[in-house]
């Protein structure tokens, strides 16, 4: 092995170490790593119950959620969303367990590893801009292969309704 390779090695196990001491999760998997990043760069703690849960905890102790992008603009996308067998079930759902459940959304963009960008909405903010996009979707949505429902609050959406934090 190279000593890029060995340090590059050796960088990786370090990380899963700490976070697995920490119980912070794979830092590896999926954006794990960039929510663990933004959430100090931000001033949050790290969850311990990431799978299901927030993907951190404001300093008001409020699990927060947490999307992060690496494209030029600011965006965040909500994918696999559950689907409900009613539409009433799905907005329930929506509020009390998926997107209004959390007061903040966080929307992280990073560029050469550096958080450059966040932006805060509130939750009911976003149940408000993504339920018509959803709401679109949920008919044919059952006729797929992968019954899930996504959509993407989306830059301009972000600018308008969001606060600027970073």
């Amino acid at each position: 092995m190279t000593p890029e390779q060995e340090k590059y090695i050796h960088l990786y196990e370090n990380m899963v170490t700490l976070c697995s001491e920490q119980k912070w999760g794979d830092p590896f998997s999926y954006a794990r790593g960039k929510e663990i990043f933004a959430s100090f760069s931000l001033g949050h703690s790290v969850s311990n119950g990431w799978k299901g849960g927030g993907d951190a905890v404001n300093k008001k102790g409020k699990e927060v959620e947490y999307k992060s992008t690496t494209q030029k603009k600011v965006q965040g996308s909500y994918t696999g969303i559950s689907v409900q067998p009613t539409w009433q079930e799905q907005v329930r759902y929506l509020k009390e367990e998926k997107i209004a459940k959390y007061p903040e959304h966080y929307y992280n963009r990073f560029e050469n590893g550096k958080l450059v960008e966040s932006w805060m909405l509130p939750g009911e903010k976003v149940l408000e801009l993504l339920l018509p996009k959803l709401e679109r979707k949920f008919s044919t949505v059952l006729q797929k292969k992968d019954p899930r429902l996504s959509a993407t609050v989306t830059t301009r959406e972000i600018l308008t309704h969001g606060k600027r934090v970073i």
